[in-house]
């Protein structure tokens, strides 16, 4: 059962880990009286670099998920111990937990992503319209 646990805790942080990538998002640059228009595509670039680094997301994520597998294996094994199987219990709740928890700060890594990418970018001079 034990490995059943782990697994399940292994697969769940992968795949939220997966899914708190925001590649791909960048912030809309109105170049209307930029002064910088044509140094919008590097700093881009640079300010999407700063923002993975900024945001930590795939290392927010897993701790997440390992913080959360541990709080819901402890609650899963109390309540399958009233119900006669507290291993059981304990896999579901560190499953439940780890997949909360992951996503919990998932999404507060990607909220952190775009903050830092916004910000980089208006400190450049942009016109940062979201």
């Amino acid at each position: 059962m034990k490995k059943l646990t782990t697994s399940i805790v292994i697969l769940t942080g992968t795949l939220l880990t997966a899914c708190a990538q925001v590649s791909g998002w960048s912030p809309t640059v109105d170049p209307y009286n930029d002064r910088n228009a044509q140094a919008i595509p590097q700093d881009q670039a640079q300010c999407g670099q700063l923002a993975s680094q900024a945001a930590s997301s795939v290392k927010a994520t897993a701790m997440g998920a390992g913080a959360g597998a541990l709080i819901g294996a402890a609650g899963g094994a109390i309540t399958g111990a009233f119900l006669g199987s507290p291993g059981t219990g304990a896999a579901i709740g560190a499953a439940a937990g780890g997949f909360g928890g992951g996503a919990y700060k998932g999404l507060n890594s990607d909220d952190a992503y775009k903050r830092a990418y916004t910000t980089c970018m208006r400190n450049r001079g942009h016109n940062v319209v979201n």
